[in-house]
């Protein structure tokens, strides 16, 4: 249950998990290892914010604190009704933002603003649960994102929300409706009310499994942008989801009939898709991974599916990284910087770590893919393989002779190198 939050204390990694991750090897155990690492970094979280706002209760207005334990109420409720929808919920990536975002927000009318977000969640998990609520929301930014769902966009001010079953009716202060069909609640696309003061964009699925494509939650992208660049997410009609969904099905087909084992562990972690804004002046493709949003790939559109196929392998893995060191840190605050061969700039010791770690197993992808059923990927592969291996090597050499690693940082690049070595042997490595 969601109240009193339990205080889920990390529990150590299994020697054999750890040593499954070191070596890329796509395992249903440990997606299923880092999934519960997931939800339990989401409980400490939530957790922190229940604290936070317990020991500013003298400081936040009233009717701040009064929507807070509304919320909470709700959420415990939506959970005693369907657990697992919740918990789908809470682990969605952009709740892990908005939680990061609260918590680091200073004390004062940017905290209040940041504990706004604990109503979107509660609204989300009753949706998805089916419970039923009613709730009155006002929108200062005329907006209500709903995490893994969708976004309602309606004039500034009051709205009433009320949910049975999955589907919601929203209202605004001037009495527009717009009425939305279960379960939680119908979709894609946007819709809008008779007048068009009203509107609501579901997320679009991605087809083959549970991921959405998501262009329209504000906590998506970070405020910075991505990269040197600075890349904003791709707003809504220019996500261009029809492209999207079409990548997305070939790709995984490629993916799935070169290695199934690494198809079935993309779908199992990748919940979402962010479409980035195109680049300026033909620059090349950008994709990323937010610390605190593990679990969403955010990329421009891959030319072919073998590039989209490449994107989901390393960007999965930099979610695995990023899981694996809330669990066991695997390094230690260092200035030191080296060059790699996949990057202009020079890395510190967590960058050099999180390359080497995306590369090792995109060799392990394109060992198999150099030989495998697709003709048109075989050449590009085994020209990728070659000039990856080296680069790899170079980065691990870097790593082990570092004194900036954990004891198990340590481990996890002993079992990295120990794969690299056996895939420059084998044409086929085990798993």
């Amino acid at each position: 249950m969601l109240g009193p939050v339990p205080d889920p204390a990390p529990a150590p990694v299994p020697p054999e998990i750890l040593a499954a991750l070191a070596r890329t090897r796509p395992l249903p155990a440990v997606s299923a290892v880092l999934r519960g690492a997931l939800h339990a970094r989401r409980m400490l979280l939530l957790k922190s914010l229940l604290v936070r706002v317990d020991r500013a209760r003298g400081v936040l207005p009233a009717a701040v604190r009064r929507r807070f334990e509304d919320d909470w109420t709700l959420l415990e409720r939506a959970e005693r009704t369907d657990a697992a929808a919740v918990r789908a919920v809470l682990d969605y990536p952009t709740t892990g933002a908005w939680l990061a975002a609260a918590l680091a927000a200073p004390d004062g009318p940017d905290f209040a603003d940041g504990l706004a977000g604990l109503g979107a969640l509660a609204v989300a998990a009753a949706l998805r649960a089916g419970c039923r609520f009613r709730t009155t929301r006002t929108l200062p930014a005329g907006t209500l994102p709903l995490p893994g769902i969708g976004l309602l966009r309606c004039a500034r001010g009051p709205v009433r929300l009320s949910g049975r079953a999955g589907a919601l009716r929203i209202t605004d202060g001037s009495g527009r409706t717009l009425l939305l069909p279960g379960p939680a609640p119908a979709g894609p696309g946007t819709r809008w009310s008779a007048d068009g003061a009203l509107a609501w964009s579901a997320l679009h699925p991605l087809p083959g499994g549970t991921a959405v494509l998501d262009d329209v939650d504000p906590h998506r992208v970070p405020a910075g942008g991505i990269g040197p660049a600075a890349l904003p997410a791709a707003e809504r009609p220019y996500a261009d989801p029809a492209a999207w969904a079409a990548r997305w099905r070939d790709a995984h087909a490629l993916l799935a009939a070169t290695h199934p084992a690494r198809a079935a562990e993309t779908l199992a972690l990748v919940r979402a898709v962010v479409p980035l804004a195109p680049s300026a002046g033909g620059a090349p493709p950008v994709s990323a991974t937010v610390r605190t949003a593990p679990g969403a790939v955010l990329a421009q559109l891959p030319a072919d599916r073998r590039e989209l196929a490449e994107l989901l392998v390393h960007e999965t893995h930099h979610t695995k990284l990023a899981v694996l060191d809330e669990l066991v840190p695997l390094w230690r605050p260092g200035g030191s910087l080296h060059r790699v061969g996949w990057r202009r700039d020079p890395r510190p010791v967590p960058g050099v770590l999180q390359g080497a770690y995306a590369h090792l197993a995109l060799l392990d992808l394109w060992g198999r893919a150099r030989t495998g059923p697709a003709r048109s990927w075989r050449r590009r592969a085994a020209e990728r393989f070659e000039v990856c291996r080296e680069q790899v090597a170079e980065a691990l050499s870097v790593l082990a002779e570092s004194d900036e690693l954990t004891p198990c940082g340590r481990e996890f690049v002993r079992h990295m190198g120990s794969h690299h070595a056996r895939l420059g042997t084998a044409a086929h490595p085990p798993g």
